[in-house]
């Protein structure tokens, strides 16, 4: 699909991954609209953006509200693509220190935002990009985004690898699942990105962190992650694939 001049939706498009997106995107001629909580800063970044943006507020996790979210976001024109960056973790022991298990809703939080709200993200997209002509041998596309962590998920990762694993395992079912109308699904697997979270870290930390990434050996920048997602929404042939974007890095065991 051609970015320019098309509406893509981007999920946690007021902060980190999903607003480097929008950055980018909109850099490129697109329409781009932010679904993020109504708490974020989405309303005053979409209008330093200016015309061709808007911000639509929504929860990924709750069908009402996103579904809402996303029709906002059509006022703009036909949804054409959704870029799926909203998610969290949470650090999680299956036994604490004193040998107490861990616990359950610390799990479930971490699995309803992120497989639940990349649930919502393919269905609650694909249906409203299904409605639209075909262009140029398709209708949209959708990214979503999982982790290095579901291939090596690290010691408190539990919730997180969780999650993270099953994006990667609905891709190709879901890329398959919507090949007959036209729209193709792709996921990011992003490594040690230099996000908001990463910068509340101590300098040494996060050095540590740069150097473990054989190359190149630094924290990767949240446009590397927007430049792949905007090819992936771009390349007509890529679909049903999980890309690893980590500098050849894979995490130890803590």
């Amino acid at each position: 699909m051609k970015v320019q001049g098309s509406l893509i939706a981007i999920t946690g498009g007021a902060s980190g991954l999903g607003l480097a997106t929008a950055n980018r995107l909109h850099g490129l001629g697109a329409k781009v609209a932010l679904v993020d909580l109504p708490t974020s800063d989405g309303e005053a970044i979409a209008a330093s953006l200016g015309e061709g943006a808007v911000f639509t507020p929504g929860d990924v996790t709750d069908e009402q509200s996103f579904g809402s979210a996303l029709d906002a976001a059509e006022e703009l024109g036909e949804l054409r693509g959704v870029v799926h960056c909203a998610g969290a973790g949470r650090r999680l022991r299956l036994l604490d220190k004193e040998g107490n298990p861990g616990l359950q809703e610390d799990f479930e939080f971490v699995i309803k935002l992120n497989v639940v709200g990349t649930f919502n993200a393919l269905r609650l997209g694909a249906a409203r990009i299904a409605k639209h002509d075909v262009i140029e041998g398709e209708r949209g596309a959708i990214v979503l985004t999982a982790s290095v962590a579901a291939y090596e998920g690290q010691i408190g990762q539990i919730p997180y690898t969780a999650s993270k694993a099953a994006v990667v395992g609905m891709t190709l079912t879901a890329a398959r699942d919507l090949a007959s109308r036209g729209i193709r699904v792709a996921t990011i697997a992003p490594g040690i990105i230099d996000t908001p979270l990463l910068a509340r870290l101590r300098d040494d930390v996060r050095e540590g962190l740069a150097a473990s990434v054989p190359n190149p050996p630094r924290l990767g920048q949240p446009d590397e992650y927007a430049q792949l997602a905007v090819h992936i929404l771009e390349n007509a042939y890529l679909n049903g694939e999980t890309i690893r974007l980590d500098g050849a890095l894979r995490m130890a065991p803590r």
